[in-house]
């Protein structure tokens, strides 16, 4: 179980970060001398507080701090917990220790990545929809490829996100400049169209009533609902953007946890390669969070209204920004690819699917509607009338579990509450019983 003793000095590292900063910049502010005169990037001061789950971070250590003998029990911030298959992190110790050697020693690497783990990205997951290892770019986590993206399509772009979705798509587009004002009385910002994707329309937006948009970031298995695409539905996510121009940004972090027939990847979609960028991570795949170690697949055929290549700009951006994946890395990646390392590494996901079956079991025998957990390692459960972050507080306060209240997602969120599998398995089964005692 996890015990509020042994996470205090991560928490309090958690708590360091810049978003928690920024949330005290108005008490602190007063007592700040101004010694420069450069003025702070004006999309900066758009942002919303700070990001969410750095905000997640602080409340659980003032929680921390008020219950000192609490044994916390984290299913908040998505971060996975299962060791490592040793096959994966040999690979890395021993790819370290020949760096200690002349013959081992090696330096800067392809900004692009190890060509065999290009390889072997293009040959496991998409053997089946013709991409080539040229047209995958190694990065250290698809949240940076974000970020890179935003850079090579600029500010003068018009975006789309799914309502709820990720909050980097929404916090990156503020930071470079697409996202305009935000208007309080909406919970949105204005140059963005936020999609709805709600459990009526089995969580897929209305294509219908959509406008264009130059961008569009789509996630699936989405987080937070945990909803898998159909095969229909990203047909006609494909069509919808080849009508009205448009590229998809398509995050398919979670696509190992699939178990049904929902496509793993864009590109299985006819036409995609037309339209579509993906972006993928070892992640929550091979429990890579802190080693960091992800890719992006830029088809040739994708250009620009003028016809040039994407593929060439995300290569000078790649090249410009990036000095490539970390050796090691890459050496624990492709070692997750082969027969070994990718069965072991399933067998974690399996035991993750397990709690999120646990989780889903508890919430649906106590009359809650409980969506994903299925092809996903979260669950979006719903609470009627309720505000999400009195949600959140209320399960911290009597129950002493993190949770991530839905509205973080976007305003569509309100009233559901994300609550992540990752977890040891006797701290799955302590929070279901604990959560089946607060809602008998």
């Amino acid at each position: 179980m996890y015990s509020s003793s042994a996470g205090n000095s991560m928490l309090r590292r958690n708590f360091l970060r810049p978003g928690i900063i920024q949330a005290s910049y108005k008490t602190q502010k007063e007592g700040i001398a101004c010694n420069t005169k450069v003025p702070r990037n004006v999309n900066m001061e758009k942002l919303r507080s700070a990001y969410l789950f750095p905000e997640i971070s602080m409340r659980e250590v003032q929680h921390i701090e008020k219950y000192p003998d609490a044994k916390l029990i984290s299913l908040g911030i998505g971060d996975t917990t299962e060791p490592i298959p040793d096959i994966i992190a040999s690979s890395m110790a021993n790819y370290a220790r020949s760096l200690s050697t002349a013959e081992g020693y090696s330096g800067y690497g392809a900004e692009q990545g190890n060509k065999a783990l290009r390889k072997a990205i293009a040959e496991t997951f998409y053997r089946d929809v013709r991409v080539k290892e040229t047209e995958v770019f190694v990065s250290d986590g698809s949240q940076c490829d974000i970020t890179r993206l935003q850079l090579l399509l600029g500010s003068n772009v018009s975006i789309a996100v799914q309502d709820p979705s990720f909050p980097a798509y929404v916090d990156s587009s503020v930071i470079i400049g697409q996202a305009g004002d935000f208007e309080d009385k909406t919970g949105m910002y204005g140059k963005i169209q936020y999609m709805k994707c709600l459990p009526k329309t089995n969580f897929f937006p209305d294509l219908a009533t959509a406008s264009r948009s130059d961008i569009i970031f789509f996630c699936s298995p989405n987080n937070p609902t945990g909803h898998a695409a159909t095969r229909q539905q990203l047909e006609q996510l494909v069509k919808f953007a080849k009508e009205n121009g448009s590229i998809i940004i398509f995050d398919s972090a979670y696509a190992a946890y699939i178990s049904d027939d929902s496509p793993r990847s864009i590109f299985e979609i006819p036409g995609a390669r037309e339209v579509a960028i993906e972006v993928s991570s070892f992640s929550k795949f091979a429990g890579f969070t802190g080693i960091r170690l992800g890719w992006t697949v830029v088809p040739e055929e994708l250009s620009f209204s003028n016809g040039f290549p994407v593929i060439n700009d995300f290569n000078r951006i790649v090249c410009t920004c990036f000095n490539g994946a970390s050796n090691i890395a890459q050496a624990g990646g492709l070692a997750c690819l082969s027969t070994e390392g990718f069965a072991s590494v399933h067998s974690i996901i399996k035991c993750y699917k397990e709690n999120a079956k646990i989780l889903r079991d508890t919430f649906s025998s106590h009359g809650l509607k409980v969506y994903g957990g299925e092809n996903a390692p979260y669950l979006w459960v719903h609470f009627p009338g309720s505000k999400s972050w009195d949600i959140f507080t209320e399960i911290l306060e009597k129950t002493h579990i993190i949770t991530v209240p839905g509205s973080g997602f976007g305003p569509e969120g309100e009233e559901f509450m994300r609550i992540s599998a990752f977890g040891h398995r006797e701290s799955i089964i302590e929070a279901a019983r604990r959560l089946g005692n607060l809602y008998p």
